[in-house]
């Protein structure tokens, strides 16, 4: 049985998994700093252990699950908007030759659930995973792009995510800045 909506859930999975990666690792950090400040004890007299740590990992699952669908969704915008530029298939047919790449995404979050214990080694999963999964998607729709649309498609997707990630990181710098200048030292 060949179905194409068999494979429609991964893309949720992963997100799931990977989320739950990060936030198992940054439950583990929070209560550490919990404890080291003191707060922890406090918290202890009005909630039991298991439920303060239920609710750091539901906070933490969710604030993760947010910022993996919004890549996610930034993720297919930018790679439909790829293939309307580049790509001669007018039909859609790239993205039906492309859905099987989201079991790249499922296979590295289950490894990134095994690796919960180091943040840079549940990073490199997730990088390795997405480096994975665009060399697949250059790979399967390498047969409809001719060699300059290919070459435009694979420096559009470097560029657009530079930019991204670029912009990002000196938004925090500049939030880091700011927030360290205004302290009263």
């Amino acid at each position: 049985m060949k179905n194409t909506y068999l494979i429609g859930y991964f893309p949720l999975i992963s997100i799931i998994l990977f989320s739950l990666s990060f936030a198992i690792y940054s439950e583990m950090q929070a209560l550490v700093l919990l404890e080291n400040i003191g707060i922890y004890d406090g918290m202890l007299e009005f909630f039991s252990d298991a439920g303060i740590k239920l609710a750091l990992l539901l906070a933490m699952f969710l604030l993760y699950f947010m910022l993996f669908a919004a890549l996610k969704l930034v993720s297919d915008t930018i790679l439909e908007l790829s293939l309307l530029f580049f790509s001669k298939d007018s039909e859609g047919e790239n993205l039906k030759n492309i859905r099987l790449g989201s079991a790249i995404y499922l296979l590295g979050g289950v490894v990134s659930l095994l690796c919960v214990q180091s943040f840079l080694l549940v990073c490199a999963v997730f990088l390795i995973t997405t480096i994975i999964a665009f060399i697949y998607f250059v790979y399967k729709i390498s047969n409809t792009l001719s060699t300059a649309g290919l070459i435009g498609l694979i420096f559009f997707h470097t560029i657009l995510w530079s930019i991204i990630v670029l912009t990002i990181t000196y938004s925090l710098l500049k939030l880091y800045n700011s927030v360290i200048a205004s302290l009263p030292v």
